[in-house]
C-alpha cells in the first residue's frame, strides 16, 4: 500500500518543477522531500525523477505515474472535503429554476428554510424554458412533466405530481354547461404553452377515452399568471394546473368546466447533476422542498 502522503510529495515535487519549491509550497524541509520520494521509487522499483546538482528531469514513467497520483490526491482532497462540510453549519446560495406557476408555492417553503440556515442564501430564477443546469449554473431545477427526462448525467426526485384542468369565467361557464368536449372548437381558448398557431389539447375523458383537441388560442403565453388573468376577464377557455388557479376557483371567480376531462398528471420533480458531493445547502434544500411539497395543505391553500 502506497502512503497517500509519498503520492502528494511528488505531486507537488513535479507540479513545482524541484524540491526546494516545493518544500516551500508545503512549509517541509527539502531533505525530507528528497528522502521521501527515493523511498518511493525504491518501493516501485523504478527512477521517477532524475535529478543531479544542476538537472532535475521527469521520466517517462514519472510522468505516467504523476497523472495518476493526481488523481488519488484530488480524490482524497474531495473525500475529506465533504466529511468537513458535513460537519459544518451549511451556508452559501443555492440557484433553483423554478415555473412560473409554481413560484407562489415555493415562496412559501423559503422563510423556515432560511430560518433553520441563516448563513445560506436562496436566488430564484423563475422562467417556464427549460434550463441548461450546467451552463446556467443552477444548482437544482423544478420542472413539471408527463415524462421524467432520460438525461443520464441527471438525478431526479420526484415531489408530486400536478392536474391540468379546464377553466373559464362563470359567465364563460355557463354557454358550455351540458355540451360535450367538442364544444372548445366553438369557444375562445388561451394557452399555456406559448406556441404559435394551432395547439393540441389531448384530453381524457369518461371510461379512458381520448380526445386531441385541436383548437387556435386567443392567446397563447408561457406565463401561468397571465393566462388565469385573461381567463377571469372572460377571454377563453383555459387549461391550467389545479394549484396555478385554486383560489379562484374557491371563490368563485373561475369555474372548471368539462370536469369529466382532463390532461394527463404531470410530474413535479427536482433535476440536479449529482447524489454525491453536493454543497450542504443544496442538500439541504432538497429535502426541504421535498418534506414541503408531502404537505397537503402547501396546495390546497392555493
Amino acid at each position: 500500500m502506497q502512503d497517500l502522503n509519498d503520492l502528494r510529495y511528488f505531486d507537488a515535487v513535479v507540479t513545482h518543477g524541484g524540491f526546494a519549491p516545493a518544500g516551500r509550497a508545503l512549509r517541509l524541509p527539502k531533505s525530507k522531500l528528497s528522502r521521501r520520494i527515493a523511498a518511493l521509487e525504491e518501493r516501485l522499483g523504478a527512477r521517477l525523477i532524475e535529478r543531479s546538482s544542476r538537472r532535475f528531469r521527469v521520466t517517462d514513467i514519472g510522468r505516467a505515474f504523476h497523472a495518476q497520483a493526481q488523481q488519488a490526491v484530488a480524490a482524497a482532497e474531495r473525500a475529506e472535503a465533504l466529511v468537513e462540510a458535513s460537519l459544518s453549519e451549511p451556508r452559501g446560495t443555492v440557484r433553483m429554476s423554478c415555473p412560473t406557476g409554481l413560484v407562489s408555492i415555493v415562496a412559501d417553503l423559503i422563510p423556515d428554510f432560511l430560518a433553520l440556515y441563516p448563513k445560506g442564501h436562496v436566488q430564484i430564477v423563475a422562467t417556464d424554458r427549460p434550463v441548461d443546469i450546467i451552463a446556467e449554473r443552477i444548482d437544482v431545477a423544478l420542472r413539471v412533466r408527463v415524462r421524467l427526462d432520460s438525461d443520464a448525467a441527471l438525478t431526479m426526485r420526484t415531489l408530486a405530481h400536478s392536474r391540468r384542468i379546464l377553466i373559464a369565467s362563470p359567465a364563460l361557464a355557463n354557454r358550455i354547461a351540458g355540451r360535450g368536449v367538442d364544444v372548445l372548437g366553438d369557444v375562445p381558448t388561451l394557452s399555456s404553452s406559448g406556441e404559435d398557431g394551432e395547439v393540441i389539447w389531448r384530453l381524457e375523458g369518461p371510461g379512458g377515452t381520448v380526445e386531441n383537441v385541436r383548437h387556435t388560442p386567443r392567446l397563447s403565453c408561457g406565463d401561468f399568471i397571465a393566462i388565469r388573468t385573461a381567463a377571469l376577464a372572460g377571454l377563453g377557455v383555459a387549461m391550467l394546473p389545479d394549484h396555478a388557479c385554486a383560489a379562484e376557483l374557491r371563490a368563485g371567480a373561475l369555474v372548471q368546466v368539462l370536469p369529466e376531462w382532463r390532461s394527463e398528471d404531470g410530474i413535479v420533480h427536482l433535476v440536479f447533476t449529482t447524489r454525491t458531493g453536493l454543497p450542504p445547502l443544496v442538500r439541504a434544500w432538497i429535502d426541504h422542498l421535498a418534506k414541503g411539497f408531502k404537505n397537503p395543505e402547501l396546495f390546497s391553500k392555493r
